[in-house]
Order: C-alpha cells, then structure tokens, then sequence
C-alpha cells in the first residue's frame, strides 16, 4: 500500500447545538463554529468545511485526511429516537436484557426505576441452539427455524437486527449462519453481530451492546453515507477516520458497522486535548471541563493518562449512580456526562426549585435569544442577561442574540412563580448549573480516590470559559487554563489522536495448563484486523503494537488487565505474564495470592501510531501588560452584584501577556470571564493560564 505525508486535515465535531470544524496546515489552524443542522447533520459539516476552505484558502482536493467525532449516537439513545430493533437469541435469553445483573442500584429505593431495553419484548426473538464456553456445539441451530422469524420481524416493522447467541464470542458459527439466511431473506435490513461487535464473556453487556449498536446503525450508517457523498461532492477525495471513544481513530466503514464505538467520540477528543496540554505544561493532576451546547463532560487526566475502561453506561436513570443505565462494552476514555451546556432548558419543579436539562433547545429551536422560536430559558440565556455574553459578537458575529428575548423567558418561567427579578432569575440559573457540575467533579474524583483540591482545571468548548470560575471556587482549585481555540477544543483534539484500533477477543485459559497455539492465533487475527483499520490513515507514521490480558484468580468476579511482553507466547512469555500479574494485583490489593490458580479471560491487541509527545514546559512568568479594548458591566457571583470587568481580545494577547480581574477575554467561538481575585497569563503556547491571586 502507498503512503504519503499527512500535512493538510480536516477535523469536525458534530455536536448537539453546535458543528465544530477545525482546518490544519503545517502552518496554521482556520476554526469555524455553525450550528448543527439536526435532521441532516452533515448540511452542517458541508457548511463549516466551506467556510473553513474560503478562510485558509485553501483548495479542499490537497487535503489528506479528514477526522471526524460525533455525539448522533449518543442522543439517539438517550432520547429513544434510534431504529425498531429486534434481538434474535439463545431459546431461554430472551429476557437478558430486563433481567440485567438482578442487582439494584439503591438497594432501599422502593420506587427505583431500571432503565427500559432499546429492544421490547414483543420483538426479541429466539431459536434453539447451544454452544459451551469453550465453543463446542451441544446442540445444533435449528436453521428451518429461521425463515420462520421473518414474517413476525417484517409485521413489526424492524429496521435492524441485532443476534446474540449464549458463548458466540467462543464460536461465532450460529450467529453468522443465521446472520447469512437473513440476509438472503429481508436484504435492507441491517444486521449486527454479537461476535464481532462484543466478542466477550458475560452474556448481558455482549447483548445489551449489540443491541444497542443495531439501534443506532441506520442513523449513523445513513448519516455516514451521506456525509461521504457529500464531502466527495465538494472536491474532497481523501480517508475520512472516526474517533472512537477510546480516543483512537477507526475507518468509516467501520464505524457504518459498529457505530457503538462512537458513543462518546466528541468528548474523547477534548480528553486527548487535555492530556496533550497537560504534558506541555507539566500537570500531572489535571480535570478536563468540556462544556458545550448539549452537555457538559468531565474527566481525570492523572499522571498524564484519561483514565480509561472497558465498560461505559449510557442513560443512567439515577445521576452519576453506577448500575442505574445500559452497559455498553466497549472500550472508553472515562467521565461523567451531564446535561448542562449552554441549550440546557431551565424550569422550576414541583417543589419550587430551579432545575436545569437534561433536555436541550439544541440548535432547532436554541435558546430564546436566538430568536428562532424557543420560549425557554437556558443556560446562554442565562450568561447574556449576567453579562458574560456580548450579544454582537456571539458566534463570531455569525449569530446575533436578543436580550429581551432572553430576560422574557427568564422572567416567564423563572423569575415570576418565585418573585425574583430578572438578574436573580439568571443567577439561579447560573448557581444551579454550576453546582451540579461541581457535584459531578467531587464525585468522580473521590470515586477515584482524589483529592480535588489537587488539580488544575482545563477548560474547553464554547461554555465552559464563561463557568469555569465559578466552577474552580466551588470546588477550591487555585487555577484553570483556556486552551488555544477552546471553543472548538475537542476537534483541535482529534488532530492530536493517535490512529488506533483496539481489538478484543476472549479465549478462557488458566496459566497452569497454558496452550500457546490457540492464543498465538487470535493474535495473528487480532493483529490483521487492527492493521486493516490503522494503515488506511496511518500515512508514513510507524506503527506500535500494545498487547494486554485481562486476568484473575479462579473464583473471582472480576479481572484486571495486564501487559503482555514479547510478540508470540512461549514459556519466557508465560513466565513473565504470571510475573507482571503478581505486580499489578499486588499494586491495586497489596498482597498476592501464592498458590491460587490464574486464569486469563479476555485478550487485548491495539496498534496505533505513536502518541503526540508536547515538549514539558513552566508556566510562563513573563510580564507584559494587556491592553483592553472596552469595557462592560459584569454580574459576580461571589460579590453578588454587578462589578466592572475589562474587555481584552485574545487574538492580540502574546506569550507573556498578563492581566487581572474582573476582565473578559473574548474570541470568535467562546469568552473566558477572568473573576476579581484572579491573574492571568498567556503561556508559550498562547493558552490562558488563569490563577488565584493567594495575596488577593
């Protein structure tokens, strides 16, 4: 295969308010931010890549890849708005999806609700057939059974199919046979595999993932395509690679087939953004805060590494309560997902307080100062009557806001039930969002053993620099740091992801009776597949081959991942497996097991080209007074009263460039408000590194 040098891409973020595209040359980055055209997003991504083209001037046949994440797959199931799905299983599974881990996520909640399957009862399906852990056949699938489903698949309307069969991952014959017959039968119907989506032990994630990834296949498959056709349509003729929520890159095809891996595609861009700032400035203890129009995400970056899992729920019916949504297993960067962007609708509930989303204005209608026909008030509503946001200027200038119309829904669905004024209407608005963003990050932080007084917040997205202050003063950090382009944070993060691919297979084996022949051979096909996917946009980078086991002692629920060291296994590699076990267990429980069996469960492959390794640098500490450019009354929350603020624009501030609060930085696609008592300074790299003044 040919390979060429990657210069020039094109990286785009749908999300749901916004569509963010980011164009990169060896020179320069060209942003632009449009809304996101929700029944056609890629109208949207068409849109933004032409605005981006005319800016650079650039012709869009010399760009070499295009790099794309997106959000669709995440809000279609969490708002229902997925295919009809039907599940076709082992006879006496059929209701794996509701039996779940039979476990409850609050134990004394006796109105606790379970999250409801994508696929109901009435459309998942069974045949006869068994096969055992180690993939024997028991029972053979009766195939002149399955002609028989179609009539009952085609009465209920199914738009995709998902199979999952009980120990598919051991053997996969069942499931493709079936796959093939239906195929021949309902051709447009698209069909996932359990096997190859989820290729795992523990029957309920397998099915719960292919399930979901069959509900979300056309949407994503369609929006791919047209996507594709419509890129091509404009002149650009190069590989589009998908982010994939593990923070790796995959082929578009692939993502047409298992779209799952998209889950959280977007906000694993701004976690590797993180990271990478993280390294630059030498942070080893960082939050990233991706705010946006949607959602907002929060994740640790510790000792310069997201955390990452094998295992990510999706519409948890209990904030923040693990055990309460629909486990996808998949590998995933690690946060907490809340409904709290800038679209988020604020209400008054029934007992009279002020609660914000989950539910979105979006881009269709948006918040009511966007003057497109939304009624409720929002977060950017919020902002603008608070005076965070110069409604001029917002956007860009691109989108011009209306004051009125943000302080009448306020007034209407706030401030008027509860004998607040406007500005207090806002404010609660503003407390309310903020809290429950503090309370997520004290969460995750002491559910990782934290302290979050530790860490510098790195903040990203088009909200977040107008509510990270008061986020960092809730939870008594002494600094946070604006990237360069934040309001497009997490598509300048896909630029700086590794090309990778993750691959997963599990085999049962126990280290006391180890059969090398087997395991060197799903390597082998481990390693094809990954290849595959990584050589169509790796260009001329090299590529690195990371191996890894997950392992336990026999009896235990619950495994641990370990590397593996060598490229094919012998007795030195089995040696060092157990060794490098023995480690890593007794680093998480401080103690080993000496003579208990060890069992692997699960094999891991993930070829990628090498990470962006920034140069380590300091804070700088250069000394060069900003001039302002106007100047604009502010509402503070800590003074609880409207304060002077100073307007800078950040494109004339250089590395060095200091100045104080209260102040607002503006740029095209966001503002940072800098509050009384803080400092701020442009490091090397043009972020904004903004620290409490401690003598203040």
């Amino acid at each position: 295969m040919s390979k060429k040098q990657i210069d020039i891409r094109l990286a785009v973020d749908v999300g749901g308010t916004f569509t963010d595209i980011v164009l990169e040359t060896p020179e320069t980055q060209t942003t632009a931010k449009v809304l996101t055209t929700t029944s056609t997003p890629e109208e949207a991504v068409i849109a933004g890549a032409k605005e981006v083209f005319a800016s650079a001037g650039i012709d869009p046949t010399s760009v070499d890849l295009v790099l794309h994440g997106t959000t669709l797959a995440t809000n279609a199931i969490l708002e229902r708005k997925g295919a009809v799905t039907a599940l076709i299983t082992t006879e006496g599974f059929r209701d794996v999806l509701e039996i779940g881990y039979e476990t409850r996520y609050d134990q004394y909640d006796v109105f606790l609700e379970k999250v409801t399957p994508l696929i109901s009862r009435d459309r998942r399906l069974c045949l006869s057939e068994r096969i055992d852990i180690n993939g024997q056949v028991i029972l053979e699938l009766d195939e002149s059974a399955i002609p028989g489903l179609v009539p009952d698949l085609t009465a209920a309307g199914v738009e995709s199919i998902a199979i999952g069969f009980l120990h598919a991952y051991a053997n996969p014959v069942h499931e493709q046979t079936v796959a093939r017959t239906l195929a021949d039968l309902m051709p447009d119907i698209p069909i996932t595999l359990s096997s190859e989506v989820c290729p795992e032990i523990r029957e309920y994630e397998r099915l719960s993932t292919a399930s979901a990834n069959a509900y979300v296949r056309p949407a994503m498959e369609g929006y791919l395509s047209r996507l594709e056709i419509g890129l091509q349509a404009i002149g650009l003729t190069c590989p589009v690679l998908l982010m994939t929520s593990s923070g790796g890159l995959t082929t578009l095809e692939t993502a047409k087939r298992q779209p799952i891996r998209l889950v959280e595609s977007g906000p694993a861009g701004g976690a590797i953004l993180a990271r990478n700032l993280a390294v630059e400035l030498g942070l080893n203890r960082v939050i990233a805060f991706d705010m946006g129009g949607t959602t907002a995400k929060i994740s640790l970056i510790e000792d310069f590494e997201p955390g990452k899992a094998r295992e990510f729920e999706v519409d948890r019916q209990a904030h923040f309560r693990k055990g309460s949504g629909l486990p996808l297993r998949i590998p995933v960067i690690e946060m907490v997902e809340i409904g709290a962007g800038g679209g988020s609708i604020a209400r008054i509930d029934g007992t009279g307080r002020v609660t914000i989303g989950p539910d979105s204005a979006g881009a269709d209608p948006g918040p009511a100062a966007y003057g497109q026909g939304g009624t409720h008030p929002t977060i950017t509503d919020a902002d603008i009557v608070l005076g965070k946001i110069d409604t001029a200027q917002f956007a860009g200038g691109k989108l011009s806001l209306n004051y009125d119309a943000a302080a009448k829904a306020l007034d209407t669905n706030i401030g008027e039930s509860q004998g607040l004024t406007t500005l207090m209407s806002a404010f609660a608005v503003n407390e309310m969002v903020d809290e429950t963003m503090a309370n997520a990050v004290r969460v995750h932080t002491v559910e990782k053993g934290h302290d979050v007084a530790e860490h510098t917040v790195i903040a990203f997205g088009g909200a977040a620099p107008l509510h990270v202050a008061r986020l960092v003063d809730k939870l008594g950090i002494d600094c946070f740091i604006i990237p360069a382009n934040a309001g497009v944070g997490s598509a300048v993060g896909f630029l700086q992801a590794p090309i990778s691919y993750e691959v997963v297979r599990s085999l049962y084996m126990s280290l006391d009776d180890f059969d090398s022949t087997p395991i060197n051979r799903i390597f082998d096909e481990m390693r094809e597949e990954a290849l595959a996917v990584v050589q169509a946009g790796a260009g001329d980078s090299p590529l690195t081959e990371a191996r890894s086991a997950f392992m336990r002692y026999r009896g235990q629920g619950h495994e641990i991942s370990v590397p593996i060291s060598g490229d094919t296994f012998d007795e030195q590699t089995i040696a060092a497996l157990k060794s490098n076990f023995d480690k890593q267990y007794a680093a998480l429980f401080r103690r080993t097991l000496p003579n208990a069996e060890i069992e692997v469960l699960t094999w891991v492959l993930t070829i990628s080209t090498p990470a962006q390794s920034p140069v380590i640098g300091k804070l700088e500490n250069t000394r060069l007074q900003a001039d302002a450019i106007g100047e604009r009354q502010v509402f503070d929350a800590e003074q609880d009263s409207h304060i002077h603020a100073l307007i800078y624009n950040r494109s004339t501030l250089q590395p060095g460039s200091t100045l104080t609060g209260p102040a607002i930085v503006v740029e095209s696609q966001t503002s940072t408000f800098v509050p009384d008592g803080f400092n701020l300074n442009v490091s090397a790299g043009g972020h904004l590194v903004v620290e409490r003044d401690t003598g203040h």
